[in-house]
């Protein structure tokens, strides 16, 4: 996986390569599954949910480079896999899962390993408030559009990860804070990730 799929889609980061080494991937796919656990391909998680190929989280993962003293927000949970790489190399986490059973699995995944900085919250994600104090937060699906919401969010110097758009070509984009009133965007690949539920849809032009 390292080699054949992170370091070739240019995952280069030291610290993300080794982590994701050290997570084992097949503890957070459904038995059936775990022949595949570690192939470029989405991995059915249950509740129509699927687990991302490891390139798209490793470069997920560098493009946000959690640091020991970052408190991340991730929305998507699934059965926990990148919520054990973000607490891995962040101080916090803070994870929300739709789907009561994938955040039990999750949690119990978590529990297995050890990791005791990630909490996992029941509830979506997309409706819940939460205070603007994260330095980290990870999209684990995709909108129709990127929205403004979660990059409030960010402290001074805090990074999201978001795909936005909509099938066959959607674009992953990393959004920087940088003061009070100031963000940037960065594009960094195209791709296609399974929308977030509920997310809202923009308004149609209608002619």
């Amino acid at each position: 996986m390292v080699g054949q799929q992170l370091r070739a889609w240019d995952v280069l980061d030291e610290r993300v390569l080794d982590v994701m080494d050290a997570v084992p991937r097949e503890r957070f796919v459904p038995s059936e599954w775990r022949g595949l656990a570690y192939a470029d391909a989405e991995i059915p998680l249950g509740a129509g949910k699927l687990l991302a190929p490891p390139k798209l989280q490793g470069r997920a993962l560098q493009a946000l480079l959690p640091q020991a003293e970052d408190n991340v927000l991730e929305i998507g949970t699934g059965t926990g896999y990148m919520t054990a790489c973000l607490a891995l190399l962040a101080r916090s986490v803070t994870s929300v899962e739709l789907h009561p059973a994938l955040a039990a699995a999750a949690r119990s995944n978590l529990a297995a390993l050890d990791i005791r900085n990630a909490e996992v919250v029941e509830g979506d994600g997309l409706a819940m408030e939460f205070p603007p104090e994260f330095d980290v937060i990870c999209l684990n699906g995709s909108l129709p559009v990127a929205e403004p919401r979660f990059a409030h969010l960010l402290r001074p110097g805090g990074r999201l990860f978001l795909v936005a758009g909509k099938p066959p070509v959607m674009e992953a984009l990393r959004v920087t804070r940088h003061g009070e009133n100031a963000w940037t965007t960065d594009k960094l690949f195209e791709t296609c990730l399974p929308p977030l539920e509920n997310a809202r849809q923009p308004a149609e032009f209608v002619f």
